[in-house]
C-alpha cells in the first residue's frame, strides 16, 4: 500500500510554485486578451492562443501522469483513472479536427477506446483503488483536481449558457461573447489542473525518493 511521503515541502519551495501559479494565471489571462486584439482572425477558435494552451495543458498533464505511472509507479490506478479522464478531455478538445479530416463524430470513438478500458482496469482492481485514493483524496493536488473539474466541467457550462447571456445582453447577444466567456473559462480550469497534475508529480517524486532511502 502506498503511504505519504516521509519528505515535506520546505516554505520556499511552496512559495515558489504559488508564485509560480500566479504568474501563470496572470499569463494566460494576457494571452487571452492578446488574442483578442492580434489575432481577429482566428481568436477564440481551435487555431487560437486560448483553445490550443487548452490542448497544450491537456497534453501536458497526459505525460506528466504516464510518467507518474509508469516511471515512478506511485498509484498506478488512481493515475489511470485520471489520465483517462484527461485523455479523453484531450481528445474532445479535437473535435473539430476529427470531424473535419477524419469522420464525424470519430473523436467519441477514441474517447470509447480511451475511457471504456481504463474504467473496467479500476474496477478489476477496485480495492486496490481505494486504497490508493485514501490518500490521493487527502493531497494538495486531489484539492486543486476537483476545483478545476468544478470549475471546467461545471461553472464555465453554466456560465457559458446561451440563455444567461441573452438575459445580460438582451437586444445586444451576439453569440460569440457567449462562447468567449466559456472558453477563457475552461482554459482557467484546466490551468487549476495543470496545477494538480504537476503537484501529484512532486508528491509522487517525494514518495519514490522516500522509498529509496534505507530504514
Amino acid at each position: 500500500m502506498s503511504s505519504l511521503p516521509a519528505l515535506p515541502i520546505d516554505f520556499r519551495a511552496t512559495l515558489l510554485r504559488a508564485t509560480l501559479y500566479l504568474l501563470f494565471i496572470g499569463a494566460i489571462a494576457q494571452g487571452a486578451y492578446l488574442e483578442a486584439i492580434y489575432l481577429p482572425s482566428v481568436r477564440f477558435t481551435e487555431l487560437g492562443f486560448t483553445e490550443f494552451t487548452q490542448t497544450i495543458i491537456l497534453a501536458t498533464c497526459c505525460l506528466m501522469l504516464i510518467y507518474v505511472r509508469q516511471v515512478l509507479n506511485v498509484w498506478p490506478t488512481v493515475t489511470l483513472l485520471l489520465f483517462a479522464f484527461l485523455a479523453a478531455s484531450l481528445v474532445r478538445e479535437q473535435d473539430y479536427f476529427f470531424d473535419e479530416y477524419v469522420g464525424n463524430d470519430t473523436w467519441k470513438v477514441v474517447v470509447s477506446l480511451i475511457v471504456i478500458p481504463s474504467i473496467a482496469w479500476v474496477v478489476i482492481q477496485r480495492r486496490r483503488f481505494m486504497e490508493e485514493f485514501i490518500y490521493y483524496s487527502n493531497t494538495f493536488s486531489f484539492g486543486l483536481f476537483a476545483a478545476g473539474l468544478l470549475t471546467t466541467y461545471v461553472f464555465s457550462r453554466l456560465y457559458g449558457r446561451q440563455i444567461f447571456w441573452r438575459a445580460v445582453l438582451e437586444d445586444n447577444y451576439i453569440r460569440d461573447f457567449k462562447d468567449i466567456a466559456e472558453e477563457v473559462v475552461e482554459l482557467l480550469g484546466y490551468s487549476l489542473i495543470l496545477f494538480a497534475t504537476l503537484e501529484l508529480l512532486l508528491l509522487a517524486r517525494r514518495i519514490y525518493k522516500a522509498r529509496q532511502m534505507p530504514n
